[in-house]
């Protein structure tokens, strides 16, 4: 069943020196809510719209935010020829009269080039010296000592032999090889991982062009929050503060401050003004209760409501509006399930887009058990893996985390429900999609992985 209109909320407008109260605004003749797809598409685009700040950052602070710009190489990958091996960089056929009392290390300059029928030991990572043909593996040479020379020792002289056959440029890394200065070696949009800090080094990075995180404030709304104990007297503990903040990080995004708000339009108000921060999330309030504020609130601000209620359960009354050119509001419903469908409806897509991340390729699974279904609209539902299935949980009621907890994902059953073996869109949870070690940015990879 859909939420009631807006009705008895007029001193929720009641805002001294701003706006004169007025009675909430009924939903306009002929409105309809957005569609699941619909609803996550326009969030997307309403962020991809948005002209992202760009910072350079140094290799040691860009850690899992996203390229601005393509990463091209600033030098020839390796640089010089080097050595793939320890061993014996040798010119022309052998056997190769070794030496004496030379050896070419990494991190040393250019040595004399190599005459024909010569062999000098070499270790890897050294340059190897002009006219080298080849570089043998310590393993597969055998050397007949000079004279003097005792056994064991590194040969003061003598010959090397080879004991396999020789092919000219073996275990040589040429010059370029990985790549040419200028070249693409990542797209822009790419999120920055450890590899990518250590490509960049590699490549000549000190610093990279990077996107600014969005930055997001929590509004936490209601007066029947406690933040510690155990519920009682009507109040309930607050689920939602706790969750948001890490879970919005966890999406790439800076969270400067998840604050409490009373019901109260005056405080909302200020709240929601009093902040520069790109995106205000608000938990509760979206519905047409006598203390939901946020309708009435952001029509005093002149925003414009991209989205107003989503054909989705649970989390059906959640809102995206637009309040700047560049700052948003994501209004979340208040039941915890219902909340965190709405954070991955709106508020995941419009970070994503602000933050210029690519959007993933969707990732489907196919259902162990058949799911009931709303008759209209979308129903999100926790499963967990198990065995390349999809397996629904139980405990996924508006006001339910417990299944969620236990979850790897959310499955978008359609209308009508699912039958066992249908394949759903699965919704990876942050800290899921990534079996890697932690990293402070939107993990990468999909359904369970």
């Amino acid at each position: 069943m859909n939420e009631p209109d807006f009705d008895g909320v007029d001193e929720a407008l009641a805002l001294v020196g701003r706006a004169p109260a007025r009675l909430a605004e009924p939903r306009p003749p002929g409105h309809r809510d957005t569609s699941w797809p619909q609803a996550r598409a326009l969030a997307a685009r309403a962020g991809g719209g948005a002209t992202p700040r760009v910072r350079r950052a140094p290799l040691g602070a860009a850690l899992g935010r996203i390229l601005a710009e393509p990463l091209t190489a600033l030098t020839d990958l390796p640089s010089f020829d080097t050595s793939a091996m320890d061993g014996w960089a040798v010119a022309g056929p052998g056997p190769w009269e070794i030496r004496a009392g030379d050896s070419v290390l990494a991190g040393h300059g250019p040595t004399p080039a190599l005459p024909d029928g010569v062999a000098v030991r070499i270790a890897t990572g050294a340059r190897v010296p002009a006219d080298t043909t080849a570089v043998i593996r310590s393993e597969h040479a055998r050397t007949e000592p000079g004279r003097g020379d005792r056994p064991g020792t590194t040969p003061s002289g003598g010959h090397l032999h080879a004991r396999h056959e020789v092919v000219p440029g073996q275990d040589i890394r040429p010059r370029g090889q990985e790549c040419r200065t200028g070249d693409e070696l990542l797209p822009a949009a790419t999120v920055v991982t450890p590899a990518v800090l250590g490509l960049a080094s590699a490549a000549g990075y000190d610093e990279l062009a990077t996107v600014e995180p969005p930055r997001v404030e929590v509004l936490v709304l209601g007066d029947e929050l406690l933040t510690s104990g155990v519920p009682h007297d009507g109040l309930i503990r607050d689920a939602l503060g706790p969750m948001l903040g890490p879970w919005l990080r966890a999406l790439g995004a800076e969270v400067p401050a998840v604050r409490r708000v009373g019901d109260d339009a005056d405080a909302l108000y200020e709240a929601v003004t009093g902040t520069d921060a790109d995106l205000v999330v608000t938990t509760g309030g979206t519905a047409a209760g006598p203390v939901d504020h946020v309708h009435p609130v952001l029509r005093t601000l002149g925003a414009e409501l991209l989205v107003d209620g989503v054909r989705v359960r649970p989390g059906h009354p959640m809102l995206l509006a637009r309040l700047t050119a560049s700052r948003y509001l994501v209004g979340l419903p208040g039941n915890p399930l219902a909340a965190v469908s709405g954070l991955l409806t709106l508020a995941e897509p419009l970070l994503r887009g602000l933050a210029g991340r690519r959007a993933p390729e969707p990732c489907r699974a196919p259902v162990r058990d058949g799911v009931h279904g709303h008759p209209h609209d979308t129903r999100l539902v926790p499963v967990v893996h198990r065995a390349g299935w999809a397996v629904p949980l139980h405990y996924a009621g508006p006001a339910m985390l417990r299944g969620l907890a236990a979850a790897d994902g959310l499955a978008a059953v359609p209308p009508g429900g699912a039958r066992p073996g249908d394949e759903l869109e699965i919704l990876d949870l942050p800290w899921t999609a990534s079996t890697a070690a932690p990293v402070p940015a939107p993990a990468q990879g999909g359904c369970f992985t």
